[in-house]
């Protein structure tokens, strides 16, 4: 998969299919955008390839923080597991907003791209103001020579999947739902950090992860698999997003003790994939009380 941080790409990805979108998350109803795109591209043998923005437009306006469910990083990597032929990651700025959906027609999708076909969800909006929507990319249709096609969302549990519900079943601690709509385990990506180091003195090493941008889950423990980077070995393994209250922690972090697994993992990335919520955080009166606790918590995996 060729990677461009504008819309000037290659001679042989002009006149492809496109997708365009946020794509957070690149949960089942995006993926359903991309096999009828690939499976388009494919009937007319043409290259397929996704347009997407960063920062996510709605977190650079808001000025959200903790928004993201996968990092660009992790985008781009199920993205090139999707065999998705170009990807054009445009950073979204302040000029970049400016722009009135005419000139984005004109100047990136007809003139840069010269798509053929372009596939977009149902409510896709662009432009200043975000003025640019499905009967106006449809208008220009003939006079730009590409086709659009419009995906209908995808259901499921009787709930249209967005990356929106996946953010507040997170936030509820539904991880199980999420998962569904995600169609894998929702993953945590990052570079183990030093830690206080109380979980070692109690007999419970971790590994402590800043979660950064990413969305932040309902505080409490969860059953996750870590693994490596490199490897497709994953581990069993228990995992605390909060506080640390009964330590008198300040910051919010991702702390996993990993089952039967002594190497020493500071500095290397790790992933964290969330399969069940246990309990919420809970500040305990003492060392032991919290022990206890942990050990009962273990029986949940």
């Amino acid at each position: 998969m060729k990677i461009y941080k504008n819309f000037n790409i290659d001679k042989r990805f002009q006149n492809s299919v496109i997708a365009i979108g946020n794509f957070d998350g690149i949960h089942a109803g995006h993926q359903k955008i991309f096999n009828q795109a690939k499976r388009l591209a494919k009937t007319k043998k043409i290259k397929f390839g996704v347009i997407t923005f960063e920062p996510i437009p709605r977190a650079f306006f808001k000025k959200l923080k903790n928004y993201r469910i996968n990092s660009i990083d992790q985008k781009i990597s199920i993205m090139r597991n999707l065999n998705i032929d170009f990807l054009i990651i445009q950073k979204f700025n302040k000029e970049f907003s400016k722009i009135n959906y005419f000139k984005f027609i004109k100047k990136n999708i007809y003139l840069k791209t010269k798509a053929k076909y372009i596939l977009v969800g149902n409510n896709f909006r662009f432009g200043k103001n975000r003025e640019g929507d499905i009967k106006r990319l449809k208008k220009f249709e003939e006079n730009f020579l590409y086709k659009i096609k419009v995906i209908k969302p995808l259901k499921m549990l009787n709930k249209i999947i967005s990356s929106t519900k996946i953010r507040d079943y997170l936030k509820n601690g539904d991880v199980i739902n999420a998962n569904r709509f995600l169609k894998r385990y929702w993953t945590v990506q990052g570079k183990v950090i030093k830690g206080t180091k109380r979980g070692r003195e109690i007999g419970f090493p971790t590994c402590n992860i800043n979660l950064k941008d990413y969305l932040i889950p309902k505080l409490g423990v969860y059953s996750v698999d870590v693994g490596l980077e490199g490897s497709k070995i994953f581990y069993k393994g228990i995992a605390n997003v909060g506080y640390r209250p009964t330590f008198g922690g300040n910051d919010i972090n991702l702390e996993v003790n990993i089952f039967r697994f002594n190497q020493n993992l500071y500095n290397k990335n790790i992933r964290v994939l969330f399969k069940k919520f246990i309990r919420p955080e809970k500040k305990f009166k003492n060392i032991n009380e919290l022990k206890s606790q942990i050990i009962k918590d273990l029986t949940k995996i």
